[in-house]
């Protein structure tokens, strides 16, 4: 019998064939933890006995919840994580770097590689073919102590893309509308794994979105192929990548759920308020009013996503009233925007350009929505309270739908700014 990418990469890392829903124990290839919950761990680690790490080559920790510091309190969670990190000589990104999922695929994860994160959206790492998957504190400090974690094999729902997007339409308003069908737990404890024309056409950046959405359909991981332009951005990143050795499902391998998913009959797409597959055509809420919009986080502040807002809003003003935050994805990522020009025309638009992390999204820092607002956002979660007031309604949406709800003051398709 056929297997599929996960049971492939599980069995890489058991040293024996496995299947789904088998339980096993693997070795892991990195782990990672940042400041939202790093200290816990390092607690953890230390009663567990850990003083030596299994292997500081393969241990992360990023500062990008709460970046800079906004209080006494953070700046102590932040010296303890430095502090640990200088010690044990793990891997350490510091306040600015960027969001630990962004500063992750740019700098540590292979195809084929299993990797753990002490966040949900570890499963960012998927659109570079790894499995990755998030996990607790417990579990992040026993993996950080031992290299090695138990695992149940998840079943796998294979996601089949085709067709091309028509004008408007980008990966975000794509990966809303798998989340739709399948719903918020439609992939609980599974693995997803996106394939199709579709899927194969698109861009890094397109791919790091879907994968890191996985978490939302309830999925463990969210997987694509490792192709020439998986190789591509990984030599365009790190130069001449270590050897890795990519997983591919087999013809006959087992799949709990197909779905087929036609791009181009798809409109651009929102998520209302306050659930993620509560999903619909822009146009059923065309018009609300907004407050605030957000173009960042680990779902889409990449280059790609901050240059298609860029070409919206160039030579115009965002609305009266609206306030249009853009936190970029990394460090690298805002210094490429900055010399391509972009951020000056997001800037010279009226947005605030904050520092790379993870703080308006999580409601941390640097744009907690006011009492009653409402937001658009092109980050991946639109419950009470995400952004830090639990008054504030949040719709999801690309970053195109929010740059010209930008520009309007209202949501706004974004097929009518010309």
């Amino acid at each position: 019998m056929g297997k599929t990418i996960s049971e492939k990469i599980f069995g890489a890392h058991c040293g024996h064939e496995v299947s789904a829903n088998d339980l096993v124990v693997a070795d892991v290839d990195m782990v990672m933890a940042h400041d939202g919950n790093g200290p816990l761990a390092i607690d953890i680690f230390r009663k567990l006995g850990g003083r030596d790490l299994f292997d500081p080559r393969k241990v992360a920790f990023a500062l990008d919840h709460y970046v800079p510091s906004p209080n006494e309190r953070v700046s102590l969670i932040h010296d303890i994580i430095r502090q640990f990190s200088r010690e044990t000589g793990c891997r350490f990104h510091e306040a600015g770097d960027g969001v630990c999922h962004q500063v992750m695929v740019e700098h540590h994860v292979s195809p084929g590689n299993l990797v753990l994160g002490s966040d949900s959206h570890t499963c960012t790492y998927g659109a570079l073919n790894a499995f990755g998957t998030g996990i607790g504190s417990t579990d992040c400090a026993a993996a950080m102590f031992t290299g090695k974690l138990w695992f149940k094999v998840p079943e796998t729902i294979r996601v089949s893309l085709n067709g091309t997007p028509g004008e408007g339409v980008f990966a975000k308003d794509a990966v809303l509308s798998v989340v739709a069908r399948l719903g918020a737990e439609g992939a609980t404890y599974k693995a997803i794994e996106f394939t199709g024309d579709y899927a194969r056409a698109m861009s890094m950046d397109e791919r790091f979105t879907f994968s890191n959405m996985a978490v939302e359909m309830g999925g463990k991981a969210g997987i694509f192929d490792c192709d020439q332009k998986t190789r591509d951005w990984l030599s365009e990143m790190r130069g001449a990548p270590a050897p890795f050795e990519p997983a591919a499902s087999d013809a006959d391998a087992v799949f709990c759920a197909r779905v087929d998913i036609d791009v181009h009959a798809l409109e651009p797409m929102v998520a209302r308020p306050h659930t993620v597959d509560q999903v619909g055509p822009v146009a059923e809420v065309e018009g609300t009013p907004i407050q605030q919009a957000f173009l960042g986080t680990c779902t889409n502040g990449r280059l790609s996503d901050l240059e298609v807002a860029a070409g919206i809003v160039r030579g115009a003003r965002i609305a009266r009233g609206v306030r249009f935050i853009v936190a970029p994805a990394s460090r690298r990522v805002y210094l490429d925007a900055a010399r391509k020009g972009i951020l000056a025309d997001l800037v010279e638009a009226g947005a605030v350009v904050v520092a790379p992390g993870c703080g308006c999204c999580v409601g941390a820092a640097n744009g907690i929505p006011g009492d009653g607002d409402t937001v658009i956002s092109t980050e991946n979660r639109n419950f009470k309270g995400r952004m830090g007031n639990n008054s504030a309604s949040i719709y999801l949406a690309s970053p195109a739908t929010v740059a010209a709800s930008a520009l309007r003051g209202k949501i706004t398709d974004p097929r009518t700014i010309r």
